[in-house]
């Protein structure tokens, strides 16, 4: 059973408005807490396509939606493939999409190495079955200035030199196999005084190179917006400034009008607007969903809907 509590439920259904017998995507099921708000809104035929990397995040989903499987389509698969998943699955027509970017709870208490509280192998790999590439290799064998590029680049680290510094002095005599220690050793060279624990963002940083997340999500939301219906919506939540910058980004771009100086005629920049802004400042989560719910404290909602064109 999962122990995930989906963020900003009520704004999603709210800006989403899901309608009987429209089809939706979740492109990242994780525990089913999105998926379920929204199949009790889009009987009786509605279906609804859940992905998702973690094959173990599907297995909980299950649990979480017997009572719609009928009206549900599993896959085991990234976002970033959800246009061969569409046309695999045969479905011909998406009214909206979600993306949560976020961690599962149920991730984070794992045995994957995603948090710094547990003490677990340094793995990180979302799909164990798709992915070589594991935190261990990253923190033992990567230079010293290409782990300072991830921790900056990857989690705007601040303290990144001194990190890579006590982890380099710490491998030269063991190799760092487990999250402890990676914590430990942390911990040591910068002391745990902050708001956060130092941890934080190293973990963060090593996460989305293991899973090439930043790229995922530039080439998901092309992926996504392609197979949207005209009038279709496409929520996306993020948890980090980084990830939403790569959101706000993609939908300004794509909500630009003609550029042609106005004096020419003809357009000649073949740009027209693909999306038109549902939200135009991100939605945030409420006090009472933060104490409830401490994780979506730093969530951002943003809605789009694609044009006609």
């Amino acid at each position: 059973m999962t122990k995930h509590k989906p963020v900003l439920l009520d704004e999603v259904i709210e800006f989403l408005n899901p309608q009987a017998n429209q089809n939706f995507v979740d492109c990242t099921l994780g525990g089913g807490g999105h998926a379920k708000a929204i199949l009790e809104k889009t009987g009786p035929n509605g279906i609804l396509l859940g992905l998702d990397w973690d094959k173990d995040a599907i297995e909980k989903a299950k649990v979480t939606l017997k009572k719609y499987n009928d009206r549900v389509i599993y896959a085991n698969s990234s976002y970033v493939d959800i246009q061969k998943v569409i046309y695999d699955k045969k479905i011909d027509k998406v009214d909206a999409i979600l993306l949560d970017l976020g961690l599962s709870s149920d991730q984070l208490e794992g045995t994957r190495g995603f948090s710094f509280r547990l003490d677990d192998a340094l793995d990180m790999r979302y799909s164990q079955d798709e992915t070589e590439l594991t935190a261990e290799e990253i923190v033992n064998d990567y230079s010293a200035g290409r782990l300072e590029e991830i921790l900056k680049e990857n989690a705007e680290e601040n303290q990144a030199k001194r990190i890579v510094r006590a982890i380099v002095e710490s491998r030269k005599k063991s190799r760092i196999e487990t999250t402890k220690q990676l914590a430990e050793i942390i911990e040591a060279e910068i002391p745990n005084n902050a708001r956060i624990h130092p941890a934080t963002k190293t973990f963060q940083a090593l996460r989305i190179e293991v899973n090439n997340e930043f790229d995922n999500v530039a080439q998901g939301l092309k992926n996504c917006l392609d197979i949207l219906s005209p009038d279709g919506k496409l929520a996306v939540i993020s948890f980090h400034s980084l990830e939403d910058r790569i959101v706000k980004q993609y939908f300004k771009q794509e909500s630009r009008e003609c550029i042609c100086p106005i004096e020419i005629p003809i357009c000649r920049c073949n740009h027209h607007s693909r999306l038109k802004s549902i939200t135009k400042k991100p939605i945030m989560a409420s006090q009472d969903e933060i104490r409830s719910n401490p994780r979506s404290r730093s969530a951002k909602l943003r809605i789009i809907q694609k044009l006609e064109i």
